[in-house]
């Protein structure tokens, strides 16, 4: 028999099985218990995260012989056919190769017949956002006022492009992305089902890199076990993920602690000899400043009482510092993808953190600057001179200025003889005013025209 991936052998076939969509689950079991089965759901999420799986197993539950029911048997012909793809009644449609008009008129002419073994006829239309503008239309008459014995599912990843006349006629259910811890159980119990040895650090590893998707967590799990041999170890998960260790991430901050730049040249060359991503040891980076960040801003009495190593980096950094090393990591992951030589810009990233620390700068800066209270003695100083002062010259101003008396008070600019102003300029008299222009005899006048 061929090898089954571990994402496929192990997909849950019940509701209890599910990890995590809590929420998802107890309304649909509730709709099933208390017979309230709406005629279309949407789900909706990021990848691998349980939204095909929830429908199959909700298919499952509708048409299983002992119910509908909210735990199918898992026993008879409809739970068995559905678990190997071949019942009939549910009807897969991949949206992404079947988006033209035509494949949806094809689909919804088999509407009115009835269901051939199941109690209902189930349509499962997975990345439904794919299908086209007049294949939406084409659907909303039957998705509005469909048959009794048909039932849609929609699966997407990008609700907003789904419109808003179909988003009214569903019920739509958000599944959310996966914590790491619940990633990283699941992996110990698959691990234990497969008979693997392998590190518990190792699966936090795995499940760090998934970013909430068990599907990816699973696939990169069967990457591991090929790439390790059986036996999965720290080192070979960080081998094949391209990541690096937390105490590597720990010495470039005892780096730009130290102001060290070749220490920190010679760790980013050694990442570069061993190949690592630099994307993702950048977010890592990040991910670290957000530890060291929470650990800045808690109460004195809620921290540990034992100083941990992040703990002892909060304290040797100001919060400015870890903020602005954030800002420094998300603007080097940018400059990663438009940069050709990418260990370049990983360089460029550590340089500008280590040029921007604001702790070595205002040490060298600002040491020889007086303190506050200095600045305020200083300041009462110069104020108290600064009224004196004022007071000096207020005495020394009126001294020196002269007098004005009531005789000379308008008298200090020129005074214009009426004669002489009027003198520079021409008297116009009764006789002249009008003859300045020349006049022109009315013969001569004429007689240039």
């Amino acid at each position: 028999m061929s090898y089954q991936v571990l994402a496929r052998k192990w997909r849950p076939k019940i509701f209890d099985a599910l990890v995590g969509q809590q929420h998802v689950v107890k309304a649909l079991k509730h709709s099933i218990q208390n017979q309230k089965i709406h005629h279309a759901y949407l789900f909706t999420g990021t990848r691998g995260v349980g939204k095909t799986t929830i429908a199959r197993v909700f298919a499952k539950s509708l048409n299983c012989e002992q119910g509908p029911t909210a735990t199918p048997c898992l026993k008879c012909s409809a739970c068995v056919d559905i678990d190997n793809g071949r019942y009939v009644d549910l009807i897969e449609v991949d949206a992404a190769s079947r988006t033209r008009v035509e494949d949806t008129r094809e689909i919804l002419d088999n509407v009115q017949y009835a269901s051939t073994q199941g109690r209902y006829k189930i349509y499962l239309i997975d990345e439904v956002h794919m299908l086209s503008g007049h294949s939406f239309n084409a659907l909303l008459k039957t998705l509005e006022e469909p048959p009794a014995h048909v039932i849609f599912l929609f699966a997407t990843t990008d609700p907003q492009k789904i419109p808003m006349t179909v988003l009214s006629r569903c019920l739509q259910f958000y599944l959310k992305p996966l914590n790491e811890q619940l990633i990283a159980d699941y992996l110990q119990e698959v691990c234990l089902g497969e008979s693997l040895k392998v590190e518990s650090q190792a699966l936090q590893e795995l499940a760090r890199s998934a970013k909430g998707s068990l599907r990816d967590a699973l696939s990169l799990l069967d990457q591991a076990i090929v790439h390790s041999g059986g036996e999965l170890s720290v080192n070979s998960i960080l081998e094949m993920l391209g990541a690096v260790d937390d105490s590597i991430l720990y010495q470039i901050f005892e780096a730009l602690l130290k102001d060290d730049a070749q220490q920190l040249l010679a760790i980013s060359r050694d990442m570069t000899a061993d190949g690592v991503c630099y994307t993702t040891v950048l977010e890592r980076l990040m991910a670290l400043c957000h530890k060291i960040s929470v650990a800045q801003s808690l109460p004195a009495n809620a921290r540990h009482a034992q100083l941990s190593p992040i703990q002892k980096l909060a304290d040797s950094f100001s919060k400015e510092d870890i903020q602005l090393c954030y800002e420094i990591c998300l603007k080097g992951c940018d400059e990663l993808s438009s940069m050709p030589l990418m260990g370049l810009a990983f360089e460029m990233t550590l340089l500008r953190m280590l040029t921007f620390n604001l702790s070595r700068n205002d040490q060298l800066v600002f040491a020889d600057m007086p303190t506050r209270s200095v600045f305020a003695e200083q300041a009462s100083a110069v104020e108290g001179d600064a009224v004196k002062e004022t007071l000096v010259s207020g005495r020394n101003q009126f001294a020196t200025e002269p007098q004005l008396t009531s005789e000379n008070r308008y008298t200090t600019e020129p005074q214009l003889e009426n004669e002489n102003q009027f003198a520079t300029e021409p008297q116009l008299t009764s006789e002249n005013q009008y003859t300045t222009e020349p006049q022109l005899e009315n013969e001569n006048q004429f007689a240039t025209e």
